[in-house]
């Protein structure tokens, strides 16, 4: 099929995905995994009523109040407080049975065995973190299908999780073609240009879940090109570059030596109009992207990426939000924009301003831009404050 609308060739790309089945790991190992299994906490948290301060915990009116003893966290105190005592206590350590509240420290002046605490006002805190305040036993913290940062893997060790349930790292294999294209650290001719699509997109699919197959480069040679695909395994292909119609674009006829079942060959999409996709004989899913490098990278982000989140049992995405222009866009044409831009916050509203120069061969305008924005197949002219939808990316 040709001049597909976007969302349409999405879900050919993602169409009858099978899964790539899941593998224990080390909770060390799970940073940007995908959970394959629901994560259940086994207790509470905290698994009993804690101190929020360094201070004292008493029982009763007060103002004094006799010692009979210390609670430190991993330590606490034996015996419930009668009234009238009071227990030197630490943040996050178990607070006495007994106890009406924590005061703390710099308000208490401790004289010998005797400590003057201020009585308590009504409606102030107790400065006690309750048992299962954080969750508890039975509670599911995490979900299959979500991807695990820093905060969700924080939370599973709170829960005493040492391994988890997580998606098997789907294999990309990523060749690149082109006579003009060399490796970056080699010595270009005169009409060559370095391969920085290759090492950008290997960047990316590692930050998406995925395991990286370098192919190199198959240059213009068709027996190579299906060779190297032939041999590398995995469950999808990407290729960068012969994506086109011209005489040098092989890709195609390369891998039709490999059964290749083509289910589009174009987008009605700017920049990324060559895009196409197909499945080999084995089952691989093969994308093939644009060699210039934006028309190749917001494709990655269109159809790479949620084909990757879907393997993995992730949601597919793209995450889309809503901004207000800054400057005025001008009517755009039958294919689907997504333009690079800058998003801003202003007085609590996100805002997009796009980029002025949008050639798809520019390296150097991507770098500097934090979001596509979507103008839609024949949108009119915009005037500044107008909504559009943005996709953010991931900048660190």
């Amino acid at each position: 099929m040709k001049n597909l609308a976007v969302e349409d060739a999405r879900a050919l790309v993602l169409k009858g995905l099978p899964p790539v089945g899941a593998e224990t790991v080390l909770l060390a190992e799970c940073p940007g995994r995908v959970l394959a299994e629901a994560v259940v906490a086994a207790r509470d948290q905290p698994p009993f009523d804690a101190s929020a301060m360094d201070g004292w915990a008493v029982r009763g009116p007060g103002p004094y109040y006799r010692i009979v003893g210390e609670s430190a966290a991993g330590h606490r105190y034996p015996r419930p407080l009668a009234a009238g005592e009071a227990v030197r206590i630490f943040t996050g350590a178990p607070v006495p049975a007994g106890a009406d509240r924590v005061v703390l420290q710099e308000d208490c002046a401790r004289a010998g065995d005797d400590v003057n605490a201020p009585a308590a006002e009504p409606g102030a805190t107790t400065n006690i973190r309750p048992a299962g305040g954080d969750f508890r036993a039975g509670d599911m913290l995490l979900s299959a299908g979500q991807r695990l940062d820093a905060w969700r893997l924080g939370l599973a060790a709170a829960a005493g999780r040492a391994n988890l349930l997580v998606a098997r790292r789907p294999k990309v294999a990523i060749l690149s073609t082109g006579e003009e294209i060399v490796p970056i650290g080699s010595v270009p001719g005169p009409d060559q240009i370095f391969n920085s699509g290759g090492p950008t997109l290997a960047s990316l699919v590692e930050r998406w879940g995925g395991e990286v197959v370098h192919l190199g480069q198959a240059g213009d040679d068709e027996t190579a090109i299906a060779d190297a695909v032939s041999a590398c395994g995995g469950e999808v292909v990407v290729t960068l570059g012969g994506a086109s119609v011209g005489d040098h674009d092989l890709v195609k006829p390369a891998l039709t030596r490999l059964g290749l079942d083509l289910r589009f060959i174009t987008i009605k999409l700017r920049p990324g109009k060559p895009t196409w996709f197909g499945i080999l004989d084995d089952g691989r899913r093969v994308l093939g992207l644009p060699g210039n490098p934006a028309s190749g990278l917001v494709c990655a982000e269109l159809f790479l990426r949620p084909l990757l989140n879907a393997l993995q049992g992730a949601a597919p995405g793209p995450k889309l939000e809503t901004a207000q222009l800054m400057r005025p866009a001008p009517a755009n044409g039958p294919r689907e924009h997504w333009a690079r831009g800058r998003l801003a916050t202003v007085g609590g509203i996100l805002q997009a301003d796009i980029m002025g120069d949008q050639d798809s061969s520019l390296v150097s305008v991507f770098a500097h831009a934090d979001a596509l924005i979507r103008r839609p197949a024949g949108a009119p002219a915009a005037e500044a404050g107008a909504v559009v939808e943005v996709l953010r990316l991931d900048r660190l």
